[in-house]
């Protein structure tokens, strides 16, 4: 039997197996992979410079301001992106700068879980989170749900596109493919 990597995943937690984050990064999804967002708080240290040791907020455009350099796009970009723009940029201030960049409160992850749930709304991933831990977040499916049909709604870079959903399928331990990780943005649709 051939699993793509999601299929692999969600089969190895299902199972209760831990994949090494290589695994889970393939994708595009994990730890190494996080993108930073409008929202997000970061904290920026320069070793032995506490005039450079601030925590800065990701504004609704997308941007940071840091002291000696100025505005700095961060929305979009990873963790070490941004990390060795400002490193590069600190250079014409600071000789050799050894710069610590981490993302202290990831206030831009947020899902929506709509329609027929105990509990629609807006709800915050503070790590990877599936379908069906999402609709668990939501309260489960109410008596009215029409359970196989259900509809993800990708952001991002696949906007656009569409996941179905078949909720008795997969509890059942079926098409367990279709319980996919989901990541900012991502709408779940419960009709």
């Amino acid at each position: 039997m051939k699993f793509s990597a999601t299929g692999t995943f969600v089969l190895a937690w299902l199972m209760g197996v831990a994949l090494p984050p290589s695994a889970v990064s393939a994708e595009g999804e994990g730890p190494g992979s996080y993108l930073i967002g409008q929202g997000d708080v970061l904290s920026i240290s320069v070793w032995k410079d506490e005039a450079l040791t601030r925590e800065v907020v990701v504004l609704p455009d997308g941007t940071i301001s840091f002291p000696l350099i100025g505005i700095l796009e961060a929305e979009g970009r990873s963790v070490q992106e941004l990390k060795g723009d400002v490193t590069e940029k600190l250079k014409r201030f600071v000789p050799d700068p050894t710069l610590s960049l981490e993302v202290k409160v990831p206030s831009s992850m947020h899902i929506y879980v709509l329609g027929c749930v105990n509990n629609p709304g807006r709800f915050t991933l503070n790590g990877t989170v599936n379908v069906l831990q999402a609709l668990a977040m939501a309260g489960g499916l109410n008596p009215f749900a029409e359970n196989n049909g259900i509809k993800i709604f990708r952001a991002g870079k696949e906007t656009g596109s569409m996941v179905p959903f078949r909720y008795n399928d997969v509890v059942r331990g079926r098409h367990l493919e279709q319980n996919i990780l989901l990541g900012r943005g991502d709408v779940v649709v419960v009709p």
